[in-house]
């Protein structure tokens, strides 16, 4: 299953479809907001070609991060058996990542022990229309060592945990959340992953729709599901998320990530038939999770630093500039 999952979707996209797709990695310190988050994506409008971008955004203990952002022709966008996606110099293969935009660069391995999490929880979700965004964590708790540089900031990682990701689709969710979390220090091999939208039909904009899952002591715990709509609660700011999600076998979590708005950074994503989405994301924010599993006693597991927390919408996340780097 998860190999036709982690394959690029661009080269098969009809010529007058739209398309975007995105190979996502984050590695940050668990301790300290240090970390970074990089990004290979591609945008096909219909009846033009796919062309590649590379983002770069980097946090360093105390300061706000630092970002860039190139994109290239459609002649510099590829995939091959030994790489997910290369995009000019940019290079995401199994077990590495690389690549320039000008502005940063970054070289880095990672190693991943546990198997990909598919987002939706029935394989035929993957091929209906709807949801028109598709998405699995391919290793949703991977370790990184390498090196990430922007401007004048180069920021080493040693062992830091993280994970690496891959979506596709033809439209964004009206509105969407993404949540990671991994490094908690009473649970060093657990890991939460969850991606939450809402998403538009017609005139109608759905309730928040979540899917997740929790590892704890070895067990991967579901979350959410069509099923669950009604028992997932939300309530979203730029920097700041509340939310509740519910699982099989009794399983429910509270929790709260919540980051600094000096320390987040905000992006344009363009649909591929046309208008944007104003996108904020920390990756060095704090999380805290509260989870009962049955009748049992309730485990609060915390992160001071390295969660990642990120808020797709319409509106521009008052506070928190946009980066000045067009998405075509």
């Amino acid at each position: 299953m998860t190999d036709d999952l982690q394959s690029a979707r661009f080269p098969c996209v009809p010529v007058d479809a739209g398309h975007y797709e995105s190979f996502y990695l984050k590695a940050a310190d668990p301790r300290r907001p240090r970390g970074a988050w990089i990004r290979y994506t591609v945008l096909k409008r219909p009846g033009l070609p796919p062309r590649g971008s590379l983002w770069c955004t980097v946090w360093t203990a105390g300061g706000p991060p630092r970002a860039d952002k190139v994109t290239l022709e459609a002649g510099e966008l590829s995939t091959t058996p030994e790489d997910l996606i290369r995009i000019g110099p940019g290079r995401l293969a199994h077990g590495s990542a690389t690549g320039s935009t000008g502005g940063a660069a970054w070289e880095l391995d990672f190693a991943g022990a546990t198997p990909a999490f598919p987002y939706l929880p029935r394989r035929w979700m993957y091929g209906t229309p709807v949801p028109r965004t598709k998405a699995v964590s391919l290793h949703p708790l991977a370790t990184f060592r390498g090196q990430v540089t922007v401007g004048e900031d180069t920021l080493t990682i040693d062992g830091w945990p993280g994970m690496v990701g891959h979506n596709w689709g033809t439209e964004h969710a009206e509105r969407w959340i993404w949540l990671h979390g991994a490094g908690f220090p009473d649970a060093p091999d657990a890991w939460f992953d969850a991606t939450i939208g809402r998403i538009r039909l017609g005139r109608l904009t759905l309730p928040w729709i979540a899917n997740g899952g929790l590892l704890l002591d070895g067990r991967l715990h579901r979350l959410g599901g069509p099923t669950a709509i009604r028992s997932t609660s939300v309530q979203e700011q730029p920097t700041r998320c509340v939310f509740g999600l519910h699982g099989g076998g009794g399983v429910a979590v509270r929790g709260e990530v919540a980051a600094p708005e000096q320390m987040a950074v905000a992006w344009r994503y363009s649909d591929p038939g046309g208008g944007e989405h104003l996108t904020a994301n920390c990756s060095v924010a704090s999380l805290t999770l509260t989870v009962q599993v049955g009748a049992g006693l309730e485990r609060v597991l915390h992160l001071p630093a390295g969660a990642a927390y990120e808020l797709g919408a319409r509106e521009q996340p008052q506070g928190i500039p946009i980066q000045p780097f067009p998405d075509p």
